[in-house]
């Protein structure tokens, strides 16, 4: 079939981007789904740091490829082997497909499935193929989703069927903003009542991350962002203290406006200066968390004696460090029942046909989760 999608063919492309345009609306070919396959209408798709490090070149893929990872649609017709699944029904995206039957899959731990991050990086669709091509050149699909179009095959073990009484524009939220945000505090860093924490970045994820924070019970919970704006967003939403770094001159002065250290300290930027910050806010004894992938190149260092000494963890977490299939119904009912409502970040819609400018107000740092709608 013949649909609309972006397809990214050149990254680092100079911002603004309703300028230069690296995301080009063109018609391609979907072929149908394969076995253990699902076509899918999109409905809505958001804007997430993920794409636009691909697009500026930060994190390189193989192109040519249809961008979007985060997403909720409609099924439209399953493939052979898809018995749990039927036209009609409504699906979130998941960014890591996993087979089920590798060591981490074995061990629940579905977002280091081997043969789902070899795809990813491949460019194809678990099973190995592609299904987006323009004439005899196939694209690649990104994370296995490709979601910036009208329509998109994926595997089975690439969505989770959600309630259809859920928006589109609320369920596509819960593919990766919640399910990485709220996963790193409930799933990684296991916050208990009582915990203080600390969430540096106020992206879709690092909002995701306060709200389950605030759900489980946190005592103090410090929200940093460089945007004001984002932090009165975060003090309604349930933050204790907030903190702009351009206000801060000292670590001194970022204990103070934080109210001391904290037990977790959650990087949700995905910048070394927002690793950095939330290490330093982690108490003796206490973990850092980041779920940010910032460009590969990039690292930081460490004072291991006072690791050592202060026995302070360090640990990452990708695809909020659970099962995709479980979480995303949870933090569902969670949100339905008023104890993480993430609507709250919901932020601008877009068409397809303004992807670029989309992505100009996400470099900004200023915006909430916004979204591509169909």
């Amino acid at each position: 079939m013949k649909i609309k999608a972006a397809v990214l063919r050149n990254m680092g492309l100079t911002a603004p981007y309703a300028d230069s345009r690296p995301l080009q609306i063109t018609e391609v070919e979907l072929d149908p789904p394969g076995f253990g396959e699902v076509l899918v209408r999109i409905r809505a798709a958001g804007l997430c740091h993920s794409d636009l490090s691909v697009i500026n070149g930060d994190r390189p893929r193989g192109l040519p490829m249809v961008l979007g990872h985060e997403s909720s649609g409609e099924v439209v017709e399953v493939g052979a082997g898809v018995t749990d699944l039927k036209a009609g029904d409504h699906v979130a995206m998941v960014f890591v497909p996993s087979c089920g039957c590798c060591h981490p899959c074995l061990e629940g731990r579905p977002a280091l499935c081997e043969p789902g991050a070899a795809a990813n990086t491949q460019g194809t669709l678990l099973s190995g193929a592609r299904r987006l091509h323009v004439g005899d050149e196939y694209l690649n699909h990104h994370t296995g989703v490709s979601c910036f179009a009208e329509y998109a095959v994926v595997s089975r073990r690439s969505c989770v069927k959600v309630n259809v009484e859920l928006s589109h524009r609320e369920a596509a939220l819960f593919g990766c903003a919640v399910l990485t945000g709220a996963g790193a505090v409930l799933n990684r860093a296991r916050v208990k009542a009582g915990d203080d924490v600390a969430i540096v970045g106020l992206g879709g994820v690092g909002l995701s991350a306060l709200l389950a924070a605030v759900a489980a019970g946190a005592r103090r919970v410090v929200a940093v962002d460089l945007s004001d704006d984002k932090l009165a967003l975060a003090r309604e939403l349930g933050a204790t203290h907030t903190v702009n770094p351009k206000q801060v001159k000292s670590d001194d002065d970022l204990y103070d406006l934080a109210g001391g250290r904290v037990h977790y300290g959650l990087d949700m930027a995905g910048a070394v200066p927002a690793f950095e910050t939330a290490y330093k806010l982690t108490r003796r004894g206490g973990a850092t968390v980041t779920s940010g992938l910032p460009n590969p190149k990039l690292g930081f260092s460490l004072s291991l004696s006072q690791m050592v000494g202060e026995e302070r963890e360090i640990r990452g977490s990708y695809l909020g460090s659970g099962v995709p299939a479980i979480d995303i119904g949870r933090y569902i009912d969670l949100y339905k029942g008023g104890r993480l409502p993430v609507d709250k970040m919901m932020g601008k819609s877009f068409t397809l046909d303004q992807i670029n400018e989309g992505f100009d107000e996400l470099a900004t740092g200023s915006n909430l989760r916004d979204a591509i709608v169909f």
